[in-house]
């Protein structure tokens, strides 16, 4: 069996990863504990914890290779692979999510939006569908997350279609939480959440 890793440790992950490209690009070849706990705010005894969740990586005195770190971390995370994605709901967010460049140079590849409103066939370069060709869609491409940008009141239906459709991955930025079946992962991005904690901050930390 697989050992089971906190949620902590997996979100910290990216930001260990963002952290060890950026010193990468610098020239940067050889990092501490101390230095990635400095950034994440934690001890250098919890990274090394993280990381020894994994099988450790470093070396004592010697801290950690910045380039082999950075592949292992890529590994776990499974950037070392490319992915298909899906758009349901055709807006704003929509648009700009596949309009986003970023995505392809790490390996997620924006391939269809679906809609069911169609008033043009593509945006950026990507193809808009009714949400009617959904069903075939899926059957005869490889879709491999499937992320909701549709208003709250129909994300649940959504979702529910996605997941009949066998579709195991929903990245979801509707402004509601969605429910899934245990063999379905589902990530909930709420953007008014992250305003809310800095409107805190502004209003409640010196």
């Amino acid at each position: 069996m697989a050992k089971k890793i906190s949620q902590a440790v997996v979100k910290r992950l990216p930001r260990y990863y963002r952290y060890l490209e950026t010193l990468e690009n610098e020239g940067v070849s050889r990092v501490s504990s101390s230095s990635l706990a400095e950034l994440l705010d934690i001890t250098a005894s919890q990274v090394r914890q993280d990381f020894c969740n994994f099988g450790g990586f470093g070396q004592q005195g010697y801290g950690y290779d910045v380039s082999k770190l950075k592949k292992e971390i890529q590994k776990i995370i499974g950037l070392d692979r490319n992915y298909n994605l899906i758009i349901i709901g055709a807006g704003n967010i929509g648009r700009a999510l596949a309009g986003y460049k970023g995505f392809s140079s790490e390996g997620f590849f924006v391939k269809a939006l679906f809609d069911v409103k169609v008033d043009e066939k593509e945006t950026n370069g990507v193809g808009i569908f009714h949400m009617d060709a959904l069903g075939e869609y899926v059957k005869n491409n490889k879709v491999d997350i499937a992320v909701i940008t549709t208003q709250g009141s129909v994300a649940p239906s959504v979702c529910d279609e996605l997941v009949s459709l066998g579709i195991k991955n929903i990245w979801n930025f509707a402004p509601i939480d969605l429910s899934v079946p245990s063999d379905v992962t589902v990530e909930n991005i709420s953007m008014s959440e992250s305003l809310y904690v800095l409107s805190y901050r502004m209003n409640n930390e010196a």
